[in-house]
């Protein structure tokens, strides 16, 4: 589709520039240059147009599209604190793990037989 809205600076130069020659009064060939090229302009735009609308959130405004991505942005931020908590649990576990496993080595090490 990137394809379709690049196209449309195209067209619309070529509906410019075929509106703006100079040949003093227009030429019946110019002016079917002139109408098949804005007729090609036009249905480009109304096709951009309707990809645009079948979009996902294409028929929310700007306003709810706002909101929609503030409500997302919020989300990102609590999943990151909850990250963040778990991984300092999942720290704090795991050092706690390695303390009793060392305790444990220097007992079983402190009372066996030499």
């Amino acid at each position: 589709m990137t394809s379709l809205y690049e196209s449309l600076i195209l067209k619309l130069a070529n509906v410019v520039e075929l509106a703006t020659q100079d040949q003093g009064a227009f030429t019946p060939q110019a002016k079917q240059a002139l109408v098949r090229s804005t007729k090609d302009f036009k249905d480009s735009v109304r096709e951009a147009h309707q990809y645009a609308r079948t979009l996902p959130g294409g028929e929310l405004s700007v306003e709810e599209q706002d909101e929609v991505i503030d409500m997302l942005e919020k989300l990102k931020e609590r999943k990151r604190r909850q990250l963040a908590e778990f991984a300092e649990k999942v720290s704090t576990i795991s050092s706690s793990q390695q303390d009793t496993s060392l305790k444990m080595e220097v007992d079983s090490t402190a009372s066996t037989p030499a």
